[in-house]
């Protein structure tokens, strides 16, 4: 006696999972990329699929290799819902004796003290520029 689709309760409950899952509103900052501080340096790409696989499908892990970096990952999930499953289970988590502290990129965020940086750049060429000059503050 075979069993049809309908009938049967697992696959039921996977279609009204999905469902659901699609009508679930999601708070703007939560996107695909999670952005991974306090990470042992000595991390290998290896570990990190190892630690975030669990979460779902990964597209992309990128690990900090400079001195600024170091420490940092990137972490692209191919699902907006794993990548969410993972930041709510995995900051706190601790690896190597430090704790994981797992953000949403931002990527307006990420930018800003670069183009503070930049700005303030500018405005003093153009100070040079015309020989402009204000006085310091106190």
């Amino acid at each position: 006696m075979a069993l049809s689709r309908k009938g049967n309760i697992f696959y039921d409950n996977i279609i009204d999972t999905v469902h659901n899952k699609r009508n679930v509103r999601l708070p703007p900052e939560v996107n695909r990329i999670l952005y991974v501080r306090n990470l042992p340096y000595k991390i290998t790409a290896e570990e990190m699929y190892d630690i975030f696989g669990k979460y779902g499908a990964i597209r992309q892990i990128r690990v900090g290799n400079t001195t600024e970096t170091k420490g940092t990952a990137f972490v692209v999930y191919e699902d907006i819902f794993d990548a969410k499953n993972a930041c709510d289970h995995l900051s706190g988590f601790n690896v190597c004796n430090r704790y994981l502290v797992v953000l949403y990129y931002q990527a307006n965020k990420a930018f800003k003290k670069s183009d503070d940086v930049k700005k303030k750049e500018d405005v003093d060429k153009m100070k040079a520029k015309y020989g402009l000059s204000t006085p310091e503050k106190k």
